[in-house]
């Protein structure tokens, strides 16, 4: 059933065109991720779904029942209202009036706000985010619209987050940049795209493949309206003269041909890892021990940082991760302790708060504040140059800072940190904010920076691509080391932490062990089989099972082709979609029935030897 739909949307932002005539709908139980690089429009395409934002041009259509709630970015609430009464507020009806406050309380509890007659006021901002949330997850709603539903969240709670959305009813679109979060919720993915819309079915890891046909397609379409291009003009060349109608009408689809644009090439972030050297002296904390009030964040805590370090930081919101990093930078005092910085060691930080960027600075002057210009391996690169390499042309770099949406400005802020040519780069919630595009082209330059990374992070995916150690803020002011990425630590915790009897971790060791797999049932089913030649029916089957294999492995290669060919014609997609889930249903049901057949022939021929 559809739920909603824009056709010809168009809409125009300062001299940017955001939308320029495409269309987009969700339909009854879609899990929507809706991606493309900062200042494409993906906010305000929530915005226009959520009746906030009126279009220039195009048709908004929606079900006289159907109910939408949005979670923006920021959320206003009466300062006087308590946690329990923002979730509860404009969800009470008839059919959950003896339930209403009970589970409100409980997603409070899973939201880590468990104060609930705590007033908004005293809340931190993270704290209001996880509040407005749990007012819009608790909603009975047709359509939930979240806005980086996952800022502010830790590991355990967009874990909960996940499995919550997966069981909901609701049809979700949401913008994140949190790509374990989009492969596990999403079956479907928007790109917002040089002002169209595509559409790609199954997760972002899908999204990944079938972009790249996507653009194979339009790179080979291009070289082949490239090649007629020239025979044709080889042949104006020649010297045709435009004498008759049909040389008239030959002449203008040649001049229609030339009009034509071929695929633009996404614009790339590129930036040459800088560095400034380092000496034998780098970090060292000794002793740190940081209370507020009677709770202690750590204590008595010493690490000396090594060259190269990759260092994660995880724990609890306000745990004490970005106290630590600000006692690092000198931004805050240590109760007790001390840190020593070598002389070489400059440090590059970038921190959660962009709110310091002076909106009425131009944002060519803002960058030159670090310099004018960086030395890199390919020489010296102006202010200017870095900014094109960021994805800021001419004419933004002259625009100021308060129009920039708040992925632009972090990605901005990004580059003036890593302009500075710092040899220590500490990274406070870096992926807040930014685009998968810069997060991926982050990561590449991580890679390559000669130097010592520290960051805090709530990215899983983020942290697996990046760093080598865990810090891990655990109870009572302990911060524990565990070796590798985030999916490292998660199986030495366990191992760590399984131990202890009647855990939940121990007894979910307990039962993976213990339960067969699927597959393993299905092979310890062909062992039980006694019968050792084919029946006629199962030598015919064998004989022809590859081609029809290979038959639904064409047909499934050139489905994604026409997929690709209507990327945005939602209608024509869901139809190619349906064939080609049935397709691969089918190829999987044969795959599964010419490997026992494949067995049982091998079976056939040593009882024959």
């Amino acid at each position: 059933m559809n739920l909603l739909t824009i056709e010809h949307l168009t809409r125009a932002y300062t001299e940017r065109k955001l939308f320029d005539d495409t269309d987009f709908s969700i339909q009854e139980g879609d899990k929507i991720g809706i991606i493309g690089i900062n200042g494409t429009g993906k906010s305000t395409l929530l915005k226009i779904l959520a009746g906030q934002e009126e279009p220039d041009a195009g048709k908004v259509t929606k079900g006289s029942k159907v109910q939408i709630r949005f979670l923006t970015q920021q959320q206003t609430f009466p300062e006087n209202m308590t946690a329990l009464e923002a979730v509860m507020d404009g969800n009470q009806n008839e059919w959950n009036a003896w339930t209403l406050e009970s589970d409100a309380k409980n997603m409070l509890n899973q939201l880590k706000v468990p104060k609930f007659d705590q007033p908004m006021s005293e809340l931190s901002g993270g704290q209001k985010k996880r509040v407005a949330l749990a007012q819009v997850l608790l909603s009975e709603a047709d359509i939930l619209i979240l806005d980086e539903p996952t800022n502010h969240l830790d590991n355990t709670m967009s874990e909960w987050l996940e499995e919550y959305l997966l069981k909901s009813r609701s049809a979700v679109v949401m913008v994140t940049h949190d790509r374990y979060f989009l492969d596990r919720v999403s079956n479907r993915i928007v790109e917002l795209d040089k002002g169209k819309i595509y559409n790609y079915p199954g997760n972002y890891s899908e999204f990944i493949r079938l972009k790249e046909a996507r653009q194979n397609i339009e790179i080979a379409s291009e070289r082949k309206r490239q090649s007629m291009l020239r025979t044709e003009l080889e042949w104006l060349n020649r010297g045709a003269r435009a004498r008759s109608t049909k040389q008239k009408a030959h002449i203008q689809r040649i001049e229609e041909m030339q009009a034509q644009k071929g695929p633009v090439e996404d614009s790339v972030i590129e930036m040459s890892s800088v560095s400034t050297r380092m000496g034998r002296k780098t970090i060292e904390l000794e002793h740190l021990t940081m209370v507020y009030g009677e709770r202690v964040l750590f204590r008595d805590y010493n690490y000396i940082f090594l060259k190269n370090d990759r260092i994660g930081i995880i724990g609890e919101n306000g745990c004490g991760k970005s106290t630590l990093l600000k006692i690092i930078v000198g931004e805050e005092t240590p109760k007790e302790g001390t840190v020593t910085i070598g002389d070489t060691i400059q440090i590059g930080y970038f921190s959660q708060d962009s709110r310091k960027m002076d909106e009425n600075m131009r944002v060519i002057d803002y960058v030159k504040e670090v310099g004018e210009y960086i030395t890199t391996t390919e020489g010296k690169i102006t202010a200017a140059m870095m900014l094109e390499r960021f994805l800021f042309d001419g004419n933004m770099q002259y625009s100021l800072i308060g129009k920039l949406s708040g992925g632009e400005r972090r990605r901005l802020q990004l580059l003036r940190v890593l302009m500075s040519a710092p040899n220590v780069l500490i990274l406070d919630e870096p992926t807040n904010d930014l685009d998968i595009q810069t997060l991926t082209i982050l990561e590449d330059y991580l890679d390559h920076f000669d130097g010592i990374v520290i960051t805090v992070s709530h990215d899983r995916y983020f942290l697996d691509r990046i760093v080598r150690r865990i810090f891990a803020f655990e109870e009572n002011g302990h911060i524990q080391q565990y070796e590798g990425g985030y999916s490292d630590y998660l199986i030495a915790y366990e191992l760590r932490h399984g131990q202890e009897p009647g855990s939940e971790e121990n007894t979910t060791a307990s039962c993976k062990t213990e339960s067969p797999s699927v597959k393993e049932q299905k092979n310890a089913g062909r062992k039980q089989q006694t019968k050792l030649k084919f029946s006629y029916k199962e030598q015919r089957e064998f004989e022809t099972i590859e081609s029809d294999i290979e038959e639904l492995e064409n047909r499934i290669a050139d489905l994604e082709a026409e997929m690709m060919a209507n990327a945005s014609s939602y209608g024509k997609l869901s139809e190619l979609t349906n064939e080609k889930d049935e397709k691969e249903a089918l190829l999987e049901q044969k795959m599964e029935r010419w490997e026992y057949l494949t067995e049982l022939s091998e079976k056939i021929k040593v009882q024959k030897s």
